[in-house]
C-alpha cells in the first residue's frame, strides 16, 4: 500500500511538473509572439518575421485558440498621417478565456483619428500603435469563459477603443457590444463618435422643448447633420451656418432635406441685426460651435438672453472672441463638450443604450449622413480624402 501510494505521489508530482513546464513554455511562446508583433510594427522585414511566427504558432496551437493573421494600419511615431502610417501584416495572437476575436467589417476615418496620429489629441495610444477608434465587426471566435457573444454576432467597441483599423482584433469581452445584424454596416461603424456627440449636446446643457430653436456652425459636418435631424425629430427648429463656397445652394438644399429650418452662409450674416433673418423662428436658446473664430461669433449673435454656446471642435484653429456686451447685457454662457470625457465617467451601460437608440433611428431612415465606403486596400486614397487633399468629401469608411 505504501509503495502504491508512493508511486501515485510520484506520478502526480511528475504530472504537476509537466503542467508547470507547459505553462512556462506557453509564457515563453506568448512573449516571443508579442516580440514578433512589435518587430512587425517597428518595420523588421516580414519575410524574416513570418517563418518565426509560424513556428511559434505551431508550438502554441496545442493549447490555445489563436486569431488569424491581421493586416493593420500602424504608425511608429506621431506626425502627418499620410507620412507616418503604413499597412503591414501582424501575426496571430492568443484568444484568452475572456477574449473575443472580431473580424472587422467597417471602420471610419474620423478627425479625432487623424489628431491622434498627429499627436495633438489629448488622449492617444502609446506608439507604436494601430489607428482607428470605432467600427463594427463580426465575432470570429470566443474564449472559453465568454458569455453572451457567439461567432457570427455583430459587435462594436463600446465605449470606443483604439485599434479598429485592422482586419482582426482580439480584446476582452467587456469591450464589445452586440448590435442588430440588419443594421446598415456604415451606420453601425460610425454610430458612436458623431451621432452620440450630437445627442448628448442636445440633452446635456439646456432643457429643450418642442418649438425651441438651436443655432450651429459647421452644419455640413456629420455632427451637424445629426443635430439637424435629431432636433427636428423632437420638434426643435435649427438655424444653420455654412461657409461661403461654390455649390452653397446645393448644400442648403441638402440640409433642408435633412430638416433644417434655415441655412445661411457666413456672408449673409454680415448685417447689423442677424435676428431679422429668423422670420418667425424664436431666438435660439442653445448654440453649437465646432469652428471657432468668426464662425463662433456668428453663433453668439443669434443667441437670446441667457443663451448657451457649446464648443465641441475648433476646425479653423482660431480662438473664440466674445464681446464684453455679450456677457454683461446678454449673460451668455460658454460651455465645452468632449465625448471621451463623458464616456469615461463610468457610463458604458448608458452609452450602449443610446447607441442602440441611434442605430434604430438609422435603420428606420430617420438618421442619415453622407459616407463613402472604401476598401481597406485603398486606405491611403481614403486618407487623402479625409485629410481634405481632394476638397470636401463624404465621411470615409473603410471596409474589410
Amino acid at each position: 500500500m505504501v509503495r502504491n501510494g508512493t508511486e501515485s505521489t510520484v506520478i502526480l508530482g511528475v504530472h504537476r511538473d509537466t503542467e508547470r513546464e507547459r505553462e512556462r513554455e506557453r509564457e515563453r511562446v506568448m512573449a516571443s509572439l508579442r516580440s514578433v508583433a512589435l518587430k512587425a510594427v517597428s518595420g523588421e522585414s516580414w519575410s524574416r518575421i513570418v517563418p518565426r511566427a509560424r513556428a511559434l504558432i505551431r508550438v502554441r496551437a496545442f493549447s490555445a485558440i489563436m486569431s488569424p493573421p491581421s493586416k493593420a494600419v500602424v504608425y511608429d511615431h506621431h506626425g502627418p498621417p499620410d507620412s507616418v502610417t503604413r499597412v503591414i501584416e501582424l501575426p496571430p495572437v492568443q484568444v484568452n478565456e475572456n477574449d473575443v476575436c472580431v473580424k472587422m467589417l467597417a471602420a471610419p476615418i474620423n478627425p479625432s483619428d487623424i489628431n491622434r496620429i498627429e499627436g495633438v489629441y489629448p488622449v492617444r495610444p502609446q506608439v507604436p500603435a494601430i489607428g482607428g477608434y470605432e467600427g463594427v465587426g463580426e465575432v470570429h471566435s470566443v474564449g472559453s469563459a465568454v458569455k453572451g457573444l457567439s461567432p457570427g454576432d455583430w459587435v462594436i467597441p463600446s465605449p470606443p477603443s483604439s485599434g479598429t483599423w485592422q482586419t482582426y482584433i482580439v480584446k476582452d469581452q467587456s469591450i464589445w457590444h452586440k448590435v442588430v445584424k440588419d443594421s446598415p454596416i456604415e451606420y453601425a461603424a460610425t454610430i458612436t463618435v458623431n451621432p452620440l456627440t450630437a445627442l448628448r449636446m442636445l440633452e446635456d446643457f439646456i432643457s429643450l422643448k418642442s418649438g425651441d430653436s438651436i443655432v450651429q456652425n459647421g452644419a455640413t459636418s456629420i455632427v451637424g447633420q445629426c443635430i439637424i435631424q435629431l432636433a427636428r425629430y423632437r420638434g426643435i427648429h435649427s438655424i444653420n451656418i455654412i461657409r461661403d463656397r461654390a455649390g452653397s445652394d446645393e448644400v442648403k438644399e441638402k440640409l433642408k432635406n435633412f430638416g433644417a429650418d434655415e441655412v445661411l452662409t457666413e456672408s449673409q450674416l454680415e448685417v447689423k441685426n442677424v435676428k431679422e433673418l429668423l422670420a418667425n423662428l424664436p431666438e435660439p436658446v442653445l448654440g453649437f460651435n465646432c469652428v471657432g473664430g468668426n464662425a463662433a461669433s456668428l453663433v453668439l449673435k443669434f443667441l437670446r438672453h441667457e443663451g448657451t454656446m457649446v464648443t465641441y471642435g475648433g476646425m479653423s484653429k482660431k480662438p473664440i472672441t466674445v464681446s464684453t456686451s455679450s456677457f454683461i447685457f446678454k449673460d451668455l454662457s460658454l460651455r465645452g463638450f468632449w465625448l471621451q470625457r463623458w464616456m469615461s465617467a463610468d457610463r458604458a451601460k448608458e452609452c450602449r443604450s443610446m447607441v442602440d437608440y441611434l442605430l434604430n433611428l438609422a435603420r428606420e431612415g430617420k438618421l442619415k449622413y453622407e459616407m463613402e465606403l472604401v476598401p481597406f486596400e485603398n486606405f491611403h486614397g481614403a486618407l487623402d480624402k479625409a485629410l481634405g487633399k481632394l476638397g470636401s468629401q463624404p465621411k470615409q469608411v473603410l471596409t474589410f
